[in-house]
């Protein structure tokens, strides 16, 4: 069943499992008010299970852009499209979160986002992947790094 993100109110629902469960809760709040700010668009997400299509597009384009397989179990995801452009995000058990930012037309920006909850390591299979710092009233310290899709999905 989705479940709209509260930025106001951060809550660990769906996220429980996590061993950095208040930190990804805080991540995953601190997209809900990008979009809410930047697009007017309410941030919904959904178990893994319930969301299979959304969480084999991401895990099929990190397999055959770059040969990136997560370890880690996805909780939660969504896919939506505001605008031209078509996000797609799915939350990790270890505290990961990775996005897909598609632009619809032709000659877009096209990119896979990875962002790091406050307080977990490095997944080994992003060990390659220099990640930047931002400070988040809501998430603490997020590390993030991104590379350019160069194929059509």
């Amino acid at each position: 069943m989705p479940h709209t993100v509260d930025f106001e109110t951060v809550s660990t629902a769906g996220l429980e499992s996590s061993p950095v469960a208040e930190a990804l809760a805080g991540l995953r709040a601190n997209e809900a008010r990008y979009f809410k700010n930047k697009y007017d668009h309410v941030f919904t997400v959904e178990p893994a299970s319930d969301a299979a299509a959304t969480v084999d597009r991401v895990h099929r384009i990190l397999e055959e852009e770059r040969g990136i397989v997560i370890a880690s179990r996805p909780l939660e995801a969504t896919a939506f499209q505001v605008e031209n452009i078509r996000w797609t995000y799915v939350f990790y058990e270890n505290g990961l979160s990775v996005n897909v930012l598609y632009t619809v037309d032709d000659g877009g920006k096209r990119a896979v986002g990875f962002k790091l909850s406050d307080g977990m390591e490095i997944p080994d299979e992003l060990a390659s992947f220099k990640f930047a710092r931002q400070k988040s009233k809501l998430a603490g310290t997020i590390r993030g790094s991104y590379f350019v899709i160069k194929n059509e999905y």
